[in-house]
């Protein structure tokens, strides 16, 4: 099956070095979002002319303290890079997941640019990250609570419990951690009304019925299955989605051999892949006789998507283009 072309995103992610960051996000081109009122800082991180004091934050290791609007600010997973790169600050570090191999194509290489790579996700180079001298380290425990001690000597170090289905209450300790509250607050807005607008288009077309299936092929975790409690089964919840059956649980994702792969039908199927494509299992699963017999497969419903964006975007940013991309495949 060919892969499809992707919807534009420069056009709208270009301006978010120049603006300020919650001017910048609006919903893509046709979407009908909205635009959030101005904040009052620029995207570069300059702090404004009177520093602030330092904030206290409540992260999942107890009250950190931390600078007022930190400008060095080092990124560990992506859903703290989307996070940063939403509220305007271009990261001094990051470390993305080990099998990608650059940063996610939904954010314009201007804003990306200039960011040093730490290591893989998980097993940063500490070495590396000491020398960028940051202000602020961000990150999760389920990716680094075991070096939480070695972070915190380097610099203040805010970690959420984990990533994925908590995303929006993570946000929130982010713009806090960034001194950045109120421009966080007009993103939550922003996406909130986008997510009203598709989910409104999708009734008014008749399709808020259809179910949509979520597939990850991953390189070492095989064929997975994504259920509400993720990070895209929330995003489809707030446009007013319906799930497979197999999909419609309290769960992030589970793990499902190849012959189990009815399960992974829908009225709409859309998959990803993060890692080698053989490795991971999506050729030989696309070549099988039960991929070949899916309902949504012989009604040519079945799509890939960019994992770095569906599966690893994990922020408000990514969860707009989401929303963009769901409602171009449902045709509301």
């Amino acid at each position: 099956m060919p892969r499809i072309s992707r919807i534009s995103r420069r056009t709208f992610l270009a301006g978010l070095g120049g603006l300020g960051g919650a001017a910048a996000l609006t919903a893509c081109s046709g979407s009908g979002g909205s635009q959030p009122p101005a904040a009052d800082f620029e995207a570069s991180g300059t702090p404004s002319p009177t520093p602030l004091p330092p904030v206290t934050v409540n992260a999942a290791t107890g009250p950190v303290q931390v600078p007022g609007e930190p400008v060095r600010v080092v990124v560990l997973d992506t859903d703290v890079l989307d996070s940063v790169l939403t509220l305007g600050i271009t990261p001094v570090g990051a470390a993305l997941p080990a099998a990608d191999t650059g940063f996610p194509a939904y954010w314009p290489a201007s804003r990306t640019a200039g960011v040093r790579l730490v290591g893989p996700a998980g097993a940063p180079d500490l070495a590396a990250l000491r020398a960028l001298r940051p202000d602020l380290i961000l990150s999760n425990q389920t990716r680094d609570g075991d070096r939480y001690e070695q972070l915190r000597a380097i610099a203040p170090t805010v970690l959420t419990q984990t990533t994925g289905a908590p995303w929006k209450a993570n946000f929130q300790l982010h713009a806090q951690a960034l001194s950045r509250v109120a421009a966080g607050a007009a993103f939550v807005a922003s996406y909130q009304k986008h997510a009203g607008q598709v989910a409104g288009a999708l009734a008014a077309a008749k399709l808020s019925g259809r179910k949509v299936s979520l597939v990850r092929f991953t390189e070492g975790g095989g064929i997975r299955l994504f259920g509400r409690q993720s990070f895209p089964g929330s995003v489809l919840a707030d446009a007013g989605v319906g799930r497979p059956d197999a999909q419609n649980v309290d769960q992030s994702d589970f793990e499902i051999p190849l012959d189990q792969i009815g399960r992974a039908d829908g009225d709409l199927l859309l998959y990803a892949t993060y890692g080698d494509p053989e490795k991971a299992g999506e050729e030989a699963a696309l070549a099988s006789p039960g991929w070949q017999g899916l309902g949504a497969v012989k009604a040519h419903r079945a799509f890939p998507v960019d994992d770095q964006l569906w599966f690893q975007g994990i922020g408000y940013t990514g969860a707009n283009f989401v929303l963009d991309e769901l409602q171009r495949f449902l045709g509301a």
